[in-house]
Protein backbone atom coordinates (compact mmCIF):
# COMPACT_ATOMS: atom_id res chain seq x y z
CA UNK A 1 0.00 0.00 0.00
CA UNK A 2 1.37 3.21 -0.67
CA UNK A 3 2.58 5.77 2.11
CA UNK A 4 0.36 8.31 0.72
CA UNK A 5 -3.34 6.21 0.92
CA UNK A 6 -1.98 5.53 4.68
CA UNK A 7 -0.54 8.83 5.76
CA UNK A 8 -2.38 12.12 6.16
CA UNK A 9 -0.92 15.16 4.99
CA UNK A 10 1.75 13.00 3.10
CA UNK A 11 4.46 15.11 1.69
CA UNK A 12 4.48 14.19 -2.01
CA UNK A 13 8.34 12.91 -2.41
CA UNK A 14 7.46 10.40 0.15
CA UNK A 15 3.71 9.45 -0.94
CA UNK A 16 4.88 7.24 -3.64
CA UNK A 17 6.36 4.61 -1.14
CA UNK A 18 5.12 1.46 -1.20
CA UNK A 19 5.08 0.23 2.70
CA UNK A 20 5.08 -3.38 3.25
CA UNK A 21 3.96 -3.25 7.03
CA UNK A 22 3.74 -1.19 10.47
CA UNK A 23 5.71 -2.07 13.33
CA UNK A 24 6.04 -0.20 17.12
CA UNK A 25 8.89 -2.50 17.90
CA UNK A 26 12.00 -1.27 16.09
CA UNK A 27 13.53 -5.23 16.24
CA UNK A 28 10.27 -6.05 13.99
CA UNK A 29 10.68 -3.73 11.77
CA UNK A 30 11.66 -4.94 8.10
CA UNK A 31 12.64 -3.22 4.78
CA UNK A 32 9.62 0.03 3.64
CA UNK A 33 7.79 -0.52 7.03
CA UNK A 34 6.25 2.69 8.82
CA UNK A 35 7.76 2.74 12.16
CA UNK A 36 5.52 4.24 14.97
CA UNK A 37 7.26 5.61 18.09
CA UNK A 38 5.25 4.88 20.96
CA UNK A 39 5.49 6.41 24.75
CA UNK A 40 5.34 3.57 27.13
CA UNK A 41 5.37 3.15 30.83
CA UNK A 42 8.78 0.92 30.64
CA UNK A 43 10.79 2.73 27.86
CA UNK A 44 9.97 4.92 24.72
CA UNK A 45 9.88 4.15 21.52
CA UNK A 46 11.70 7.80 19.94
CA UNK A 47 14.63 6.16 21.58
CA UNK A 48 14.88 3.71 19.43
CA UNK A 49 13.91 5.46 15.79
CA UNK A 50 17.33 5.22 14.66
CA UNK A 51 17.80 1.23 14.98
CA UNK A 52 13.97 1.56 13.42
CA UNK A 53 15.70 3.18 10.08
CA UNK A 54 18.82 1.08 10.09
CA UNK A 55 16.30 -1.96 9.99
CA UNK A 56 14.81 -0.60 7.00
CA UNK A 57 11.98 1.73 8.19
CA UNK A 58 11.10 3.94 5.41
CA UNK A 59 9.07 6.41 7.26
CA UNK A 60 9.04 6.58 11.12
CA UNK A 61 5.80 8.73 12.59
CA UNK A 62 6.66 10.33 15.81
CA UNK A 63 5.06 12.75 18.06
CA UNK A 64 8.59 14.14 19.75
CA UNK A 65 11.50 15.36 17.83
CA UNK A 66 13.27 13.03 16.52
CA UNK A 67 17.17 13.02 13.90
CA UNK A 68 17.34 10.42 11.76
CA UNK A 69 17.88 9.98 8.06
CA UNK A 70 14.46 8.35 6.88
CA UNK A 71 11.80 11.41 6.37
CA UNK A 72 9.46 11.24 9.85
CA UNK A 73 6.12 12.06 9.89
CA UNK A 74 5.05 14.45 13.39
CA UNK A 75 1.67 13.64 14.96
CA UNK A 76 -0.31 15.00 18.26
CA UNK A 77 -0.46 11.06 18.98
CA UNK A 78 1.06 8.05 18.11
CA UNK A 79 -0.98 5.95 20.06
CA UNK A 80 -4.26 7.51 17.83
CA UNK A 81 -1.74 7.11 14.99
CA UNK A 82 -0.99 3.67 15.12
CA UNK A 83 -4.66 2.53 15.53
CA UNK A 84 -5.54 4.68 12.24
CA UNK A 85 -2.65 3.12 10.40
CA UNK A 86 -3.18 -0.05 10.82
CA UNK A 87 -6.69 0.11 10.41
CA UNK A 88 -5.88 2.02 7.05
CA UNK A 89 -3.14 -0.97 6.00
CA UNK A 90 -5.81 -3.90 6.66
CA UNK A 91 -8.46 -1.99 4.77
CA UNK A 92 -10.68 -1.51 7.51
CA UNK A 93 -11.70 -4.75 8.84
CA UNK A 94 -13.80 -4.20 11.69
CA UNK A 95 -16.39 -2.10 9.58
CA UNK A 96 -17.03 -5.64 8.03
CA UNK A 97 -17.74 -7.06 11.61
CA UNK A 98 -20.36 -6.65 14.60
CA UNK A 99 -18.44 -5.27 17.53
CA UNK A 100 -19.84 -6.40 20.74
CA UNK A 101 -16.79 -5.30 23.83
CA UNK A 102 -17.24 -6.69 27.42
CA UNK A 103 -15.78 -4.53 29.92
CA UNK A 104 -15.87 -4.80 33.64
CA UNK A 105 -13.63 -5.73 36.35
CA UNK A 106 -14.73 -8.87 36.45
CA UNK A 107 -16.68 -11.67 34.81
CA UNK A 108 -15.13 -10.25 30.80
CA UNK A 109 -14.23 -13.36 29.54
CA UNK A 110 -17.16 -15.71 30.70
CA UNK A 111 -19.39 -13.16 29.19
CA UNK A 112 -17.40 -13.43 25.56
CA UNK A 113 -17.67 -17.26 25.71
CA UNK A 114 -21.70 -17.11 26.58
CA UNK A 115 -22.11 -14.38 23.85
CA UNK A 116 -20.39 -16.17 21.79
CA UNK A 117 -22.53 -19.65 22.28
CA UNK A 118 -25.87 -17.72 21.85
CA UNK A 119 -24.77 -15.98 18.93
CA UNK A 120 -23.36 -19.85 17.50
CA UNK A 121 -27.21 -20.93 18.35
CA UNK A 122 -28.40 -18.12 16.14
CA UNK A 123 -26.09 -19.77 13.40
CA UNK A 124 -23.86 -17.10 13.43
CA UNK A 125 -19.90 -17.43 12.73
CA UNK A 126 -18.17 -15.74 15.58
CA UNK A 127 -14.89 -14.75 16.76
CA UNK A 128 -13.54 -13.73 20.61
CA UNK A 129 -10.55 -11.99 21.88
CA UNK A 130 -9.64 -12.01 25.26
CA UNK A 131 -7.87 -13.16 28.35
CA UNK A 132 -7.77 -16.73 27.39
CA UNK A 133 -7.30 -16.86 23.50
CA UNK A 134 -8.43 -15.34 20.60
CA UNK A 135 -10.39 -17.60 18.38
CA UNK A 136 -12.94 -17.67 15.16
CA UNK A 137 -15.27 -20.64 15.79
CA UNK A 138 -12.90 -23.36 17.15
CA UNK A 139 -9.49 -22.15 14.80
CA UNK A 140 -6.59 -20.90 17.30
CA UNK A 141 -5.77 -17.60 16.09
CA UNK A 142 -3.05 -14.80 17.29
CA UNK A 143 -1.01 -17.23 20.26
CA UNK A 144 -1.89 -15.47 23.86
CA UNK A 145 0.74 -15.64 26.06
CA UNK A 146 1.05 -12.52 28.46
CA UNK A 147 -0.24 -10.36 25.78
CA UNK A 148 -2.89 -7.56 27.23
CA UNK A 149 -6.56 -8.96 27.29
CA UNK A 150 -6.86 -6.32 24.79
CA UNK A 151 -4.56 -6.51 22.47
CA UNK A 152 -2.34 -3.63 21.20
CA UNK A 153 -3.95 -1.67 17.98
CA UNK A 154 -1.80 -3.11 15.45
CA UNK A 155 -2.65 -6.15 16.83
CA UNK A 156 -5.79 -5.88 17.22
CA UNK A 157 -6.34 -5.03 13.35
CA UNK A 158 -4.16 -7.77 12.07
CA UNK A 159 -6.78 -9.81 14.21
CA UNK A 160 -10.13 -8.53 12.46
CA UNK A 161 -8.71 -8.81 9.50
CA UNK A 162 -8.00 -12.71 10.08
CA UNK A 163 -11.20 -12.70 11.39
CA UNK A 164 -12.53 -11.05 8.39
CA UNK A 165 -10.58 -13.49 5.86
CA UNK A 166 -12.26 -16.43 8.30
CA UNK A 167 -15.49 -15.07 7.31
CA UNK A 168 -16.37 -14.11 10.52
CA UNK A 169 -19.96 -12.04 11.59
CA UNK A 170 -19.49 -10.85 14.88
CA UNK A 171 -16.57 -10.19 17.44
CA UNK A 172 -16.75 -10.40 21.31
CA UNK A 173 -14.08 -8.98 22.55
CA UNK A 174 -12.71 -8.16 26.34
CA UNK A 175 -12.11 -4.34 26.29
CA UNK A 176 -9.94 -3.37 29.30
CA UNK A 177 -9.71 -0.02 30.83
CA UNK A 178 -5.79 -0.09 29.71
CA UNK A 179 -7.12 -0.34 26.33
CA UNK A 180 -9.77 2.64 26.30
CA UNK A 181 -7.54 4.66 27.89
CA UNK A 182 -3.99 4.03 26.06
CA UNK A 183 -6.42 4.10 22.61
CA UNK A 184 -5.89 0.58 21.60
CA UNK A 185 -9.55 0.77 20.08
CA UNK A 186 -9.13 3.99 18.86
CA UNK A 187 -11.74 3.85 15.67
CA UNK A 188 -13.54 0.72 16.96
CA UNK A 189 -17.39 1.02 16.56
CA UNK A 190 -19.07 -1.29 19.17
CA UNK A 191 -22.54 -2.65 17.95
CA UNK A 192 -22.82 -3.54 21.32
CA UNK A 193 -20.93 -2.32 24.68
CA UNK A 194 -20.94 -4.64 27.96
CA UNK A 195 -20.25 -3.55 31.43
CA UNK A 196 -20.37 -6.35 34.42
CA UNK A 197 -19.52 -4.59 37.37
CA UNK A 198 -16.22 -2.37 38.96
CA UNK A 199 -14.67 -3.33 41.96
CA UNK A 200 -11.07 -2.55 43.15
CA UNK A 201 -7.96 -3.41 40.85
CA UNK A 202 -5.16 -1.60 38.65
CA UNK A 203 -5.09 1.23 40.86
CA UNK A 204 -1.54 1.35 40.13
CA UNK A 205 -2.80 2.14 36.84
CA UNK A 206 -5.42 4.59 37.40
CA UNK A 207 -4.95 5.97 40.49
CA UNK A 208 -8.50 5.95 41.75
CA UNK A 209 -11.56 4.17 41.94
CA UNK A 210 -13.31 6.92 39.89
CA UNK A 211 -10.68 6.98 37.17
CA UNK A 212 -10.81 3.42 36.87
CA UNK A 213 -14.56 4.03 36.17
CA UNK A 214 -14.08 6.73 33.70
CA UNK A 215 -11.68 4.96 31.38
CA UNK A 216 -14.50 1.97 31.74
CA UNK A 217 -17.57 4.64 30.73
CA UNK A 218 -15.31 5.40 27.48
CA UNK A 219 -16.45 2.22 26.01
CA UNK A 220 -20.14 3.42 25.68
CA UNK A 221 -18.87 6.60 23.97
CA UNK A 222 -17.98 4.12 21.04
CA UNK A 223 -20.74 1.94 21.46
CA UNK A 224 -24.05 2.37 19.47
CA UNK A 225 -25.76 0.20 22.39
CA UNK A 226 -24.96 -0.98 25.86
CA UNK A 227 -25.73 -3.07 28.90
CA UNK A 228 -25.51 -2.45 32.20
CA UNK A 229 -25.66 -4.03 35.36
CA UNK A 230 -27.64 -2.04 37.19
CA UNK A 231 -27.35 -3.19 40.22
CA UNK A 232 -23.65 -2.34 40.66
CA UNK A 233 -23.27 1.37 41.63
CA UNK A 234 -20.52 2.02 39.37
CA UNK A 235 -22.10 0.39 36.13
CA UNK A 236 -25.75 2.01 37.25
CA UNK A 237 -24.43 5.40 36.59
CA UNK A 238 -23.85 4.79 32.67
CA UNK A 239 -27.29 5.89 30.97
CA UNK A 240 -29.09 7.14 27.89
CA UNK A 241 -31.91 5.25 26.13
CA UNK A 242 -29.81 2.39 24.19
CA UNK A 243 -28.78 0.72 27.80
CA UNK A 244 -30.80 -2.23 28.71
CA UNK A 245 -30.10 -2.51 32.58
CA UNK A 246 -29.69 -6.21 33.76
CA UNK A 247 -30.39 -7.17 37.57
CA UNK A 248 -31.59 -9.06 39.95
CA UNK A 249 -33.42 -6.50 42.31
CA UNK A 250 -35.53 -3.33 41.73
CA UNK A 251 -37.02 -2.50 37.88
CA UNK A 252 -34.75 -4.26 35.32
CA UNK A 253 -35.05 -4.12 31.99
CA UNK A 254 -33.77 -8.09 32.33
CA UNK A 255 -33.93 -9.77 35.48
CA UNK A 256 -33.05 -13.40 36.67
CA UNK A 257 -35.15 -14.43 39.67
CA UNK A 258 -35.32 -18.34 41.30
CA UNK A 259 -31.61 -18.94 41.62
CA UNK A 260 -30.81 -21.95 42.35
CA UNK A 261 -26.82 -23.04 42.53
CA UNK A 262 -25.51 -26.40 42.14
CA UNK A 263 -21.94 -27.79 42.09
CA UNK A 264 -22.90 -28.16 38.35
CA UNK A 265 -23.79 -24.94 37.15
CA UNK A 266 -26.79 -22.28 38.17
CA UNK A 267 -30.28 -22.60 37.34
CA UNK A 268 -32.62 -19.43 37.23
CA UNK A 269 -35.61 -17.95 35.55
CA UNK A 270 -34.84 -15.20 32.44
CA UNK A 271 -37.68 -12.53 32.90
CA UNK A 272 -37.91 -10.37 29.94
CA UNK A 273 -40.94 -7.91 28.86
CA UNK A 274 -43.28 -10.04 31.35
CA UNK A 275 -42.25 -13.64 30.12
CA UNK A 276 -40.39 -15.69 32.46
CA UNK A 277 -38.33 -18.64 30.40
CA UNK A 278 -36.44 -21.47 32.25
CA UNK A 279 -32.63 -21.01 31.90
CA UNK A 280 -29.43 -22.82 32.68
CA UNK A 281 -25.39 -22.27 32.56
CA UNK A 282 -23.03 -25.14 33.39
CA UNK A 283 -21.44 -22.54 35.43
CA UNK A 284 -21.77 -22.51 39.44
CA UNK A 285 -22.57 -19.01 41.39
CA UNK A 286 -24.78 -15.93 41.32
CA UNK A 287 -21.83 -14.22 39.68
CA UNK A 288 -22.52 -16.49 36.96
CA UNK A 289 -25.92 -15.65 36.57
CA UNK A 290 -25.11 -12.13 35.83
CA UNK A 291 -22.51 -12.93 33.25
CA UNK A 292 -25.55 -14.75 31.93
CA UNK A 293 -27.74 -12.08 32.22
CA UNK A 294 -24.98 -9.82 30.62
CA UNK A 295 -24.33 -11.80 27.77
CA UNK A 296 -27.86 -12.54 27.46
CA UNK A 297 -28.90 -8.67 27.42
CA UNK A 298 -26.48 -8.28 24.78
CA UNK A 299 -27.64 -10.52 22.81
CA UNK A 300 -30.98 -9.07 23.00
CA UNK A 301 -29.57 -5.44 21.79
CA UNK A 302 -28.49 -7.43 18.60
CA UNK A 303 -32.09 -8.90 18.07
CA UNK A 304 -31.59 -12.86 19.11
CA UNK A 305 -34.74 -13.91 20.14
CA UNK A 306 -35.27 -15.24 23.59
CA UNK A 307 -35.73 -18.79 23.35
CA UNK A 308 -32.27 -18.82 20.72
CA UNK A 309 -30.41 -17.29 24.06
CA UNK A 310 -31.90 -19.40 26.04
CA UNK A 311 -30.55 -22.72 24.05
CA UNK A 312 -27.07 -20.48 23.69
CA UNK A 313 -26.45 -20.69 27.55
CA UNK A 314 -27.12 -23.97 27.97
CA UNK A 315 -24.99 -25.06 24.85
CA UNK A 316 -22.05 -23.07 26.98
CA UNK A 317 -19.42 -25.13 28.59
CA UNK A 318 -17.51 -23.94 31.76
CA UNK A 319 -14.21 -21.88 30.81
CA UNK A 320 -11.05 -22.27 31.29
CA UNK A 321 -9.78 -20.85 34.82
CA UNK A 322 -13.31 -19.90 35.68
CA UNK A 323 -14.14 -22.24 38.51
CA UNK A 324 -13.27 -24.89 36.83
CA UNK A 325 -12.60 -28.40 38.24
CA UNK A 326 -9.90 -30.47 38.26
CA UNK A 327 -10.40 -34.09 37.65
CA UNK A 328 -8.58 -35.60 40.50
CA UNK A 329 -10.56 -38.93 41.57
CA UNK A 330 -9.68 -37.73 44.84
CA UNK A 331 -13.10 -37.52 47.85
CA UNK A 332 -12.37 -33.61 47.72
CA UNK A 333 -13.11 -31.36 44.52
CA UNK A 334 -9.64 -28.71 43.48
CA UNK A 335 -11.12 -25.88 41.76
CA UNK A 336 -8.84 -23.35 40.09
CA UNK A 337 -10.31 -20.17 39.67
CA UNK A 338 -8.86 -16.75 37.86
CA UNK A 339 -9.75 -14.60 40.98
CA UNK A 340 -7.38 -11.59 41.83
CA UNK A 341 -9.33 -8.97 42.81
CA UNK A 342 -11.12 -8.71 46.31
CA UNK A 343 -14.36 -8.72 44.72
CA UNK A 344 -13.51 -11.93 42.36
CA UNK A 345 -12.17 -13.76 45.32
CA UNK A 346 -15.12 -13.02 47.90
CA UNK A 347 -17.51 -14.41 44.96
CA UNK A 348 -15.75 -17.61 44.70
CA UNK A 349 -15.45 -18.74 47.89
CA UNK A 350 -19.07 -17.76 48.73
CA UNK A 351 -19.68 -19.64 45.45
CA UNK A 352 -17.30 -22.79 46.20
CA UNK A 353 -18.84 -22.19 50.09
CA UNK A 354 -22.52 -22.69 48.79
CA UNK A 355 -22.43 -26.23 47.94
CA UNK A 356 -19.17 -27.64 49.64
CA UNK A 357 -19.80 -30.43 51.66
CA UNK A 358 -16.63 -29.86 54.08
CA UNK A 359 -14.25 -27.41 54.48
CA UNK A 360 -13.58 -24.49 52.35
CA UNK A 361 -9.28 -24.17 51.21
CA UNK A 362 -8.39 -20.93 49.92
CA UNK A 363 -5.07 -20.82 47.99
CA UNK A 364 -4.42 -17.63 46.46
CA UNK A 365 -1.36 -14.79 46.38
CA UNK A 366 -1.19 -11.38 44.73
CA UNK A 367 0.42 -10.62 41.70
CA UNK A 368 3.84 -7.73 41.62
CA UNK A 369 4.38 -4.78 40.32
CA UNK A 370 0.73 -4.25 40.48
CA UNK A 371 -2.32 -2.83 43.05
CA UNK A 372 -0.53 -3.11 46.61
CA UNK A 373 -3.34 -1.69 48.22
CA UNK A 374 -5.91 -4.75 47.41
CA UNK A 375 -3.38 -6.97 49.22
CA UNK A 376 -4.60 -6.84 52.33
CA UNK A 377 -8.41 -6.43 52.07
CA UNK A 378 -8.06 -10.00 50.02
CA UNK A 379 -6.78 -11.67 52.85
CA UNK A 380 -9.57 -10.53 55.11
CA UNK A 381 -12.30 -11.59 52.90
CA UNK A 382 -10.34 -15.18 52.71
CA UNK A 383 -9.95 -14.71 56.44
CA UNK A 384 -13.47 -14.17 57.19
CA UNK A 385 -15.14 -16.59 54.56
CA UNK A 386 -12.48 -19.19 53.98
CA UNK A 387 -12.14 -21.93 57.10
CA UNK A 388 -8.23 -22.12 55.87
CA UNK A 389 -6.02 -20.15 54.30
CA UNK A 390 -2.92 -20.94 52.50
CA UNK A 391 -1.66 -17.47 51.53
CA UNK A 392 1.19 -17.75 48.77
CA UNK A 393 3.39 -16.24 45.51
CA UNK A 394 1.50 -15.72 42.33
CA UNK A 395 3.26 -13.57 39.90
CA UNK A 396 5.67 -11.52 42.38
CA UNK A 397 7.30 -9.88 39.25
CA UNK A 398 10.42 -7.42 40.23
CA UNK A 399 8.71 -7.69 44.12
CA UNK A 400 10.07 -10.06 46.98
CA UNK A 401 7.59 -12.55 47.16
CA UNK A 402 7.85 -12.96 50.87
CA UNK A 403 6.87 -9.30 51.65
CA UNK A 404 3.83 -9.51 49.64
CA UNK A 405 2.67 -12.01 51.50
CA UNK A 406 3.26 -10.42 54.61
CA UNK A 407 0.88 -7.75 52.81
CA UNK A 408 -1.65 -10.12 52.44
CA UNK A 409 -1.15 -11.49 56.03
CA UNK A 410 -2.04 -7.87 57.10
CA UNK A 411 -5.36 -8.32 56.14
CA UNK A 412 -5.77 -12.05 57.15
CA UNK A 413 -4.59 -10.73 61.24
CA UNK A 414 -7.74 -8.40 61.31
CA UNK A 415 -9.86 -12.01 61.18
CA UNK A 416 -10.07 -14.96 63.18
CA UNK A 417 -9.56 -17.12 60.21
CA UNK A 418 -7.00 -20.15 60.32
CA UNK A 419 -4.17 -20.00 57.87
CA UNK A 420 -0.11 -20.44 57.41
CA UNK A 421 2.29 -18.81 54.93
CA UNK A 422 4.22 -21.19 52.19
CA UNK A 423 5.74 -18.61 49.80
CA UNK A 424 6.63 -21.15 46.94
CA UNK A 425 3.60 -22.16 44.93
CA UNK A 426 4.06 -25.46 44.03
CA UNK A 427 5.23 -26.38 47.96
CA UNK A 428 1.54 -24.47 48.79
CA UNK A 429 -0.34 -26.30 46.62
CA UNK A 430 1.14 -29.99 47.54
CA UNK A 431 -0.01 -28.64 51.36
CA UNK A 432 -3.42 -28.33 50.33
CA UNK A 433 -3.89 -31.66 48.44
CA UNK A 434 -2.51 -32.75 51.50
CA UNK A 435 -4.44 -31.57 54.18
CA UNK A 436 -7.34 -31.61 52.28
CA UNK A 437 -10.35 -34.25 53.68
CA UNK A 438 -13.48 -36.19 52.31
CA UNK A 439 -15.99 -33.18 51.06
CA UNK A 440 -13.37 -30.41 51.19
CA UNK A 441 -13.04 -28.35 48.44
CA UNK A 442 -10.01 -26.59 47.25
CA UNK A 443 -9.88 -23.43 45.90
CA UNK A 444 -6.14 -22.47 43.89
CA UNK A 445 -7.25 -18.68 42.79
CA UNK A 446 -5.81 -16.04 41.20
CA UNK A 447 -3.86 -17.67 38.14
CA UNK A 448 -7.16 -18.92 36.09
CA UNK A 449 -5.89 -19.78 32.36
CA UNK A 450 -2.04 -19.17 32.83
CA UNK A 451 0.15 -21.92 33.07
CA UNK A 452 3.13 -19.59 33.33
CA UNK A 453 4.58 -17.47 36.25
CA UNK A 454 6.37 -14.64 36.19
CA UNK A 455 9.48 -14.02 38.60
CA UNK A 456 11.59 -11.02 37.73
CA UNK A 457 11.63 -10.38 34.47
CA UNK A 458 11.61 -14.06 33.67
CA UNK A 459 8.59 -16.56 32.54
CA UNK A 460 8.53 -19.90 33.72
CA UNK A 461 6.45 -23.13 33.06
CA UNK A 462 3.65 -23.47 35.90
CA UNK A 463 0.08 -25.02 35.26
CA UNK A 464 -1.50 -25.50 38.71
CA UNK A 465 -3.54 -28.95 36.73
CA UNK A 466 -0.11 -29.97 35.93
CA UNK A 467 0.91 -29.35 39.77
CA UNK A 468 -2.08 -30.92 40.65
CA UNK A 469 -1.38 -34.27 39.18
CA UNK A 470 2.54 -34.32 39.35
CA UNK A 471 1.49 -34.16 43.49
CA UNK A 472 -1.04 -36.71 43.46
CA UNK A 473 0.75 -39.51 41.39
CA UNK A 474 4.13 -39.16 43.70
CA UNK A 475 2.13 -39.76 46.73
CA UNK A 476 0.30 -42.74 45.07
Amino acid sequence: MLAGELLKNCPSDISGIDVTGIAYDSRKVTDNNIFVCIKGYETDGHKYAASAAANGAAVIVAQDRIDVDVPVIYVNDTRKALAELASAFYKDPSSNLSLVGITGTNGKTTTTYLVKSILEAAGKRVGVIGTNQNIIGDKLLLTKSTTPTTPNALELQQLFNEMVNNSAEYVVMEVSSHALELDRVYGCTFDVGVFTNLTQDHLDFHGTMENYFLAKAKLFDISKKGVINADDKYCSRIGGSDIMTIGLSGERDLKAENIKITPRGSEFDLIYKGERKKAYIAIPGQFSVYNALCAAGAALQLGIDIDTIIEGLGNAHGVVGRVEVVPTDTDYTVIIDYAHTPDGLENVIQCVKGFAEGRTITLFGCGGDRDNTKRPIMGEISGKLSDFTIITSDNPRTEDPELIVRDIEVGMKKTDGKYILITDRREAIGYALDMAQKGDVIILAGKGQETYQIIGKEKFDFDERIEVYTHLKRDC
